[in-house]
């Protein structure tokens, strides 16, 4: 039965961090050309393994068990584990896949940076780490790899570590996941004391009598505080609202960890996470529609930003925020196949967007506003055909791969009986038409219409020089052309647009409505039946994607690609007297809902206070000034008291004495009286 070997699961996580320590540690040694061939190549053999994996996963294969015991503490087992079923192999294909295309991509991206083999280093040890997380078939391994995205997102975010924005963004992102992590870890906590272990399959085993307790000194269940502590983790590392404000200025870092950090990987972290405690999560319907709150509010709102960001790496990450969102929303819905489906989709699409944002980078020589940009379709031809596919596929253009996943999302949504779904079947149903209004806003500025970038100085006012600061890396102070990335930078494209277009229509079936997720998904049909209500509903990919036509997400998303085109090919004029009547709106949005201000102001200075309040009260008051200095003080001033007996005279000790016994004797009267 079990073609899957211990040893060949070890090489697909070890392969990636075999590379990042000979990037990283040797670098110098192995020089440019040597760094990226040991990361590709790592990551190449992960990602064929990886294939292989999924494969045998398919025939039937299934592998969950330890690798390695840690530490026994009190029956409570530490160890490092491999869980293979199809939600792992289909994430580790997934995840080694898009690795592997953004290492290529990187080549030709930071040709000229200082750091290059650093950025080999980190972009293979995250590899490594995303993969022991979603191998892992243990909450501890699965921390571990939590945290270990989180750190090497740190080092990425903050790559430029000369940038004082970089610095200020990679630090923003740390402590946001710290708070979510905090509440992750929580969970887990709950589940080590009340459930006596830490292996998933065991977890599950003892779901039933877990859902039955309360939570101690509370009337809320234990299950439903355990779920939602949970999810506080996957609202940190999934960017959901309010932790979502660290994953647009991450945008600081270079363009190829925003593909696969920030769109493809990391940040469905949390996504993936909620989808392997299914049987958890469909225990607390509390804990289903708190998800399915912040993931509308997160999918609309998030969205609203994107129409008004000029950045073009900024459209493309509130894009992200949005359809995080939508994961999100299909999870509270208990679709957990439909959320796992998008993340799988989006991964592809996204990551061509992102990359597709960082070849018009380098073709603009670094300039990322979208209004100094204009009619590059015909200088930039293959990054103009993959980002328009990869646009269509965002915004669910029929037999795109985005369609087939955000449709499902929205049918799932309508199904569910939960109080909070009709809510989040409308935040889903206006965010395609606002989804599709600004990731067209976007190409049109990009690739159609006046060529503004002649008439630009070099460089632009919003000019992101990435590591090139100094010099213009792809043309002098004075040449505008903009010219078609090398083919390290458009090949990689061209692989992501193949299953940006067709892997939706491949998949569907055994995904949403076959087994390929047997025994891995849990749900409670009786109680949450829309994915019951979506097989029924279901006739095939062909037909879902004709049916789509008549619906009303159909006629949004054209509205919304017509009214970019009038506003910004047509008319610019519209977009402005908008922008002078929604002035108010404007400003609230330009600020991000003041959330970070609210954080900056309110949260951070509360902090610094009960910092200092702690520091000056606790520390020096307390802990110097009467602990440790009072104790000194006080033994100083009984040796003091205590020196005056200290005569030499024989009859002053037995005074003493004989006072001391008269005390004692007193005492003992008073005690036992």
């Amino acid at each position: 039965m079990s073609q899957l070997s211990q040893s060949t699961l070890l090489t697909v996580a070890l392969a990636p961090l075999a590379g990042s320590i000979i990037a990283g540690f040797f670098g110098k040694q192995v020089g440019r050309r040597g760094a990226h061939t040991a990361t590709i190549l790592g990551v190449l053999i992960a990602f064929v393994l990886s294939v292989m994996t999924l494969i045998d996963v398919q025939g039937g294969t299934r592998f969950n068990q330890t690798v390695y015991e840690w530490m026994n503490v009190g029956g409570l087992k530490m160890e490092v584990g491999f869980l293979i079923d199809s939600l792992t192999a289909m994430m580790m294909v997934v995840v080694t896949f898009v690795s592997l295309m953004v290492h290529i991509y990187t080549i030709g991206y930071m040709e000229e940076d200082d750091g290059y083999q650093r950025f080999f280093s980190y972009i293979s040890l995250f590899t490594f780490s995303m993969l022991m997380l979603v191998m892992s078939n243990n909450f501890l391994q699965l921390f571990f790899g939590w945290e270990a995205v989180g750190l090497v997102s740190y080092l990425l975010i903050g790559f430029w570590f000369k940038k004082p924005t970089a610095i200020f963004a990679n630090m923003k992102a740390f402590l946001v996941n710290r708070v979510g992590d905090f509440g992750f870890i929580l969970g887990i906590g709950l589940i080590a004391a009340y459930a006596g272990t830490l292996n998933y399959a065991e977890t599950f085993a003892k779901a039933g009598e877990y859902s039955k307790l309360g939570f101690p000194g509370s009337d809320w269940m234990l299950i439903t505080v355990t779920c939602i502590c949970l999810f506080i983790g996957a609202m940190g590392k999934s960017a959901q609202f309010p932790l979502h404000v660290w994953l647009p200025d991450s945008m600081e870092g270079p363009t190829p960890i925003s593909a696969l950090i920030h769109a493809a990987t990391m940040v469905t972290a949390g996504i993936f996470m909620v989808a392997r405690m299914s049987p958890l999560f469909e225990l607390s319907d509390t804990a289903l529609n708190f998800i399915l709150i912040i993931g509308s509010i997160t999918a609309l709102f998030m969205g609203f930003l994107g129409i008004i960001q000029n950045d073009i790496k900024r459209v493309v990450a509130y894009s992200t925020l949005s359809q995080l969102g939508y994961m999100t929303m299909a999870l509270g819905a208990s679709a957990y196949s439909v959320a796992v489906f998008h993340l799988m989709t989006h991964a592809f699409f996204k990551a061509l967007l992102f990359l597709g944002a960082g070849s018009v980078i380098i073709g603009m020589h670094h300039d990322q506003d979208i209004r100094n940009m204009g009619g590059l379709r015909k200088y930039m031809p293959i990054t103009w055909i993959t980002s328009l596919l990869g646009s269509l596929a965002l915004i669910g253009t029929p037999f795109f791969s985005g369609f087939y996943s955000k449709d499902s999302i929205i049918e799932a949504l309508h199904a569910s009986h939960l109080p909070a779904a009709h809510w989040a079947y409308w935040a889903a149903i206006i965010g395609v038409f606002v989804t599709a209004f600004y990731s067209f806003r976007m190409y049109f500025l990009v690739f159609h219409g006046k060529e503004n970038f002649r008439h630009k100085p070099f460089p632009g006012e919003h000019d992101h020089h990435d590591a090139h600061d100094a010099h213009d890396d792809h043309g002098h102070a004075h040449d505008h052309t903009p010219h078609e990335s090398p083919l390290v930078v458009t090949l990689p494209l061209i692989l992501l647009a193949i299953p940006s277009v067709l892997i939706g229509f491949l998949t569907i079936e055994p995904m949403l409505f076959g087994d390929f997720f047997k025994d891995v998904i849990f749900i409670n049909l009786e109680h949450h039946p829309a994915m019951e209500e979506l097989a029924h509903e279901f006739h095939g990919a062909a037909a879902m994607a004709l049916h789509a036509v008549t619906t009303l997400p159909f006629f949004l998303a054209l509205g919304g690609v017509v009214t970019a085109y009038v506003f910004y090919m047509v008319n610019p004029a519209i977009p402005a007297a908008f922008a002078r009547v929604l002035a108010p709106v404007i400003t609230v949005m330009e600020n991000k809902y003041y959330m970070d201000a609210f954080n900056e102001r309110v949260l951070a200075a509360g902090s610094r206070m009960l910092g200092r309040g702690l520091w000056k009260g606790g520390d020096v008051a307390l802990i110097d000034g009467w602990v440790i200095n009072g104790s000194a003080k006080a033994v100083g001033w009984l040796a003091q008291i205590v020196r005056l007996f200290q005569t030499g005279y024989i009859y002053h000790y037995a005074l003493v004495m004989l006072v001391g016994v008269f005390a004692l004797m007193t005492w003992f009267i008073l005690v036992h009286r």
